[in-house]
């Protein structure tokens, strides 16, 4: 069995865990005894924190929607499509019409980049944290 040190995905608050590996399979993880963070414990959702990574359901790809079917595409043409029509809504009705949700299971550092890709390329304050929500 390999043991892997990672930072929880779950949230913003990085805590330290070590992914249990068996056969090229997660299949358990463990809290760092000597992370500053979480001193060696565990949330009930750290726990379970990897059990995403093999399900059958997990998208791999970005889908986007052709003739009404949802086709595999490549990031670049996905982050294309996104950005263009961002741009062609904010070209159409304003900045204000757009609204930018940020997300708990990121770090302070990515909400951050997120709320300065909305006011300074798409020129909206409308940001707001889903721990608000």
């Amino acid at each position: 069995m390999e043991r892997i040190s990672t930072i929880c995905p779950f949230c913003g608050c990085g805590c330290g865990m070590h992914l249990m590996v068996e056969s090229g399979r997660i299949i358990g993880v463990e809290p760092s005894p000597g992370h500053p963070v979480n001193k060696g414990m565990l949330c009930a959702k750290g726990w379970g924190a990897y059990e995403f990574v093999h399900s059958p359901d997990r998208l791999t790809h970005p889908l986007i929607r052709k003739d009404g079917q949802l086709q595999e595409s490549t990031w670049d043409e996905a982050l294309e499509l996104i950005c263009g029509r961002l741009t062609g809504i904010s070209a159409r009705y304003g900045p204000d019409a757009l609204g930018f949700l940020c997300s708990a299971k990121v770090t302070n550092e990515e909400n951050y980049l997120f709320m300065k890709m909305a006011r300074a390329a798409f020129k909206t304050n409308n940001i707001d944290h889903c721990a608000r929500l």
